[in-house]
């Protein structure tokens, strides 16, 4: 019968058998990703010519300078004007019903084909026309959809 293992010796690799170890892994990534490699150095090489990879090695190493005047920039009062806008503007999307904004949309489309429609360019619209329009159910849904919608915009601004 053979001796129970009583102790288990964890092999130490040496500095340079470590070092072999991963030169040889290295050939394998470079032999196995040649092409996407040479892409790489095509990419860095043209970043090289147009002086692209200089202009960010001079912002690396200033990067404090860079870093205060980003943001200096990002402080001034209209681009917080602007970021508060956008998170504004953000805010109340979420709010909305996807399913009336593309209606809404839609409606504004058809409005705008409408409008450009080269046969009502030269019409007059006179106080009559206007009066026999408001008979139209389509120009008496637009005009019922703004009022209320003015009503509710001006609810709106007086709280």
């Amino acid at each position: 019968m053979a001796a129970p293992i009583s102790k288990i010796v964890k092999e130490q690799l040496s500095e340079e058998q470590i070092k072999e170890q991963k030169l040889e892994n290295l050939k394998h990534l470079l032999a196995e990703n040649e092409q996407a490699l040479n892409q790489v150095f095509t990419i860095v090489g043209e970043l090289n010519d147009m002086g692209a990879l200089e202009a960010a090695t001079k912002m690396v190493e200033a990067k404090e300078d860079v870093a205060q005047i980003a943001l200096g920039q990002l402080t001034r009062k209209p681009v917080t004007n602007i970021i508060n806008n956008m998170m504004g503007v953000a805010a109340m999307l979420t709010e909305l019903n996807p399913e009336t904004t593309g209606k809404l949309i839609a409606a504004l489309n058809s409005g705008l084909d409408e409008a450009n429609d080269p046969a009502n360019a030269e019409e007059k619209v006179t106080i009559m026309k206007l009066a026999k329009l408001l008979k139209d159910p389509d120009v008496n849904r637009a005009m019922n959809f703004g009022v209320h919608f003015l009503r509710g915009l001006g609810k709106g601004l007086k709280e």
